[in-house]
């Protein structure tokens, strides 16, 4: 299959910077555009705990990626794209299919 999105980082003009990031992608609903889910933890000193939390990122999803619900991927941070995407898919780590093995 042949990219033509101008906002491909590996066949369009997009370029990336700053923050790359992994997670699991939790909705594949909207055109072009996934929610990947990231785990991190927060230290609270006062109570000598921490806490984990996850983080909702929304990223624009090149046809060539394709990317699925449930797919482990890697996103990096571009320009802003739209009111709330400013991240895009550059890498699919492993598939849905291949984590349950079938």
């Amino acid at each position: 299959m042949e990219c033509k999105d101008p906002r491909c980082p590996a066949h369009g003009e997009l370029k990336t910077h700053g923050y790359r990031l992994e997670g699991t992608v939790v909705s594949d609903k909207m055109k072009g555009t996934v929610v990947v889910e990231r785990p991190y933890t927060v230290v609270l000193s006062k109570y000598q705990r921490s806490l984990r939390k996850n983080s909702k990122i929304h990223a624009h999803n090149p046809p060539c990626m394709s990317a699925r619900y449930g797919d482990q991927v890697e996103i990096q941070e571009t320009r802003k794209l739209s009111k709330t995407k400013s991240f895009v898919v550059t890498k699919i780590l492993s598939r849905r299919s291949e984590q349950q093995g079938a």
